[in-house]
């Protein structure tokens, strides 16, 4: 013996963690997924009024006279512009979660999430503009 410390360390292999396996396990990620949605609907106003615009440009995406590619381009970005509020939605919570007060780091990760749901809104806002600019300007 040295005279150091021995580190401890702690191995996960997940196995009293994960829970069910086969149908049983997709069963529960799907109702932890659902949840989620249930959650982010109850909790984020920003999250709720991109799911109204969402079921407005999506409905009018498939019935506009356009392209498999452009559909495709129209309905991807809105939906994604949910994934990534879903996604912003999950980080501050867990920054919440932690502490409610003001805290640099705590306050990078919103911002950091909430430029990454700017950009979403962006990219589609832009796909938007110069597909239907192409067909109807």
């Amino acid at each position: 013996m040295s005279g150091k410390p021995t580190p401890t360390v702690l191995v996960l292999d997940g196995s009293g963690l994960k829970g069910q396996r086969g149908l049983r396990r997709i069963l529960n990620a799907m109702r932890y997924s659902l949840d989620g949605l249930r959650d982010a609907w109850a909790y984020e106003d920003a999250f709720r009024q991109e799911i109204w615009l969402a079921g407005v440009m999506i409905p009018v995406a498939l019935l506009l006279p356009l392209g498999l590619v452009e559909k495709i381009l129209l309905v991807a970005t809105v939906v994604q512009v949910l994934i990534v509020e879903l996604l912003n939605t999950g980080i501050e919570a867990a920054v919440d979660r932690d502490s409610l007060e003001i805290n640099p780091l705590g306050k990078r990760a919103k911002d950091i999430g909430s430029a990454a749901v700017m950009i979403s809104v962006m990219l589609a806002g832009g796909t938007w503009i110069a597909i239907l600019a192409k067909h109807y300007l």
